[in-house]
């Protein structure tokens, strides 16, 4: 698909490479659906070469720490539970296995494709202890937040849930405070955004001087959104705009960041490739601790690792392409993934293999 057969997007093009930045500038795309509209219609391609776009920390699957996988799979091992999660996370390899393993031996895990189907299950399985792996970016919270009161108005006691969830603006911050790491703008997520609008970043953008724009999915979008940030270097400003103006509200969703807040406070959280970061995570309010999985089904603590020669860490900061990795494309493949970034529909490294591998 040549997409500069479109009058719009070849406008956007010519308007970019007549602005083009002489030093080079470095644009984080946050989200994994942003690195894969990128990869698949070959923006990287059509944009002045020195425009850098490296990819960030926005699949969740990706940024589950193996410690988090070890204890689940762990939890499988020792408890007659049946587990609910997505399916990309059934490939997720932990330290020595994955849930596609313990599923191929006979433990009973179960692919969902929302929350509501952990719950209702409990519900009509009452002798049964559930757990849901509930994993997701401020975008799928709040859906886990209704299944919580649910569970609890309902008075369902044989429902967990495995907390993984964790919250996006920490994590920005996490990143321009690493020395390592180059960023000099950011694309925010327009999913995420959509629930938490532009005001989280309004602090990020003013205190380390970095442009933020929240954008749109389609090509056009994107696009459009990086010649806003463009635009803003060449003038010295710093602000967050909304290009998904058609969706993203400055506000956000005021209502579903209320449920969010009336059933989780907010924690410290380990992501991997960044460490802990303060404040990035979250956990069950007192009153609904008793679905908490990790206090109910308790199991040894493990010492985790991440696989040999991996450098998924690397990617999700944004320090290495993924054909940089020595792995990528030779030993880790889609059909044989040796990481998670390599696993799921939005991570880097599967994006790269389909879209760009004969390119990199």
């Amino acid at each position: 698909m040549n997409i500069l057969m479109d009058k719009n997007i070849k406008y956007i093009v010519e308007s970019l490479n007549k602005s083009r930045a002489s030093d080079g500038v470095s644009i984080m795309e946050v989200c994994g659906t942003h690195t894969m509209v990128i990869s698949r219609y070959g923006l990287r391609q059509i944009i002045p070469e020195t425009i850098n776009l490296i990819s960030g920390p926005g699949c969740p699957v990706c940024v589950t720490p193996a410690s988090d996988i070890d204890t689940i799979l762990e939890i499988t091992e020792n408890y007659d539970i049946s587990l609910f999660t997505f399916g990309d996370m059934l490939h997720v390899p932990g330290s020595k296995s994955s849930l596609y393993d313990k599923k191929s031996e006979g433990k009973d895990i179960k692919i969902c494709y929302s929350p509501s189907d952990a719950l209702n299950f409990a519900k009509k399985n009452p002798s049964r202890k559930v757990i849901l792996l509930a994993i997701g970016f401020e975008t799928t919270i709040p859906l886990t937040s209704v299944i919580i009161k649910r569970a609890y108005t309902e008075k369902i006691n044989n429902f967990f849930i495995y907390n993984v969830h964790k919250l996006i603006p920490e994590a920005l911050e996490t990143l321009l405070k690493d020395e390592h790491v180059k960023i000099d703008a950011f694309l925010c997520p327009g999913h995420v955004s959509a629930i938490i609008g532009s005001i989280p970043y309004k602090s990020i953008a003013e205190k380390y001087r970095v442009p933020c724009v929240i954008s749109g999915f389609e090509p056009f979008d994107i696009l459009e959104s990086i010649d806003m940030i463009i635009k803003q270097i060449k003038d010295d400003r710093y602000d967050v705009q909304i290009q998904y103006n058609r969706v993203v509200r400055e506000e956000g969703n005021p209502a579903a960041i209320k449920l969010i807040y009336e059933v989780f406070d907010k924690t410290d959280s380990v992501w991997r490739g960044l460490g802990n970061i303060p404040d990035s995570g979250l956990k069950l309010k007192e009153d609904f601790l008793r679905f908490d999985a990790k206090i109910h089904f308790p199991v040894k603590k493990i010492k985790s690792k991440e696989p040999p020669g991996c450098r998924c860490g690397d990617v999700l900061k944004g320090i290495k392409k993924p054909f940089e990795c020595k792995l990528f494309s030779k030993v880790c493949r889609p059909d044989s993934p040796v990481g998670p970034c390599m696993v799921s529909s939005e991570g880097s490294c599967a994006a790269y293999y389909r879209y760009e591998k004969l390119k990199a």
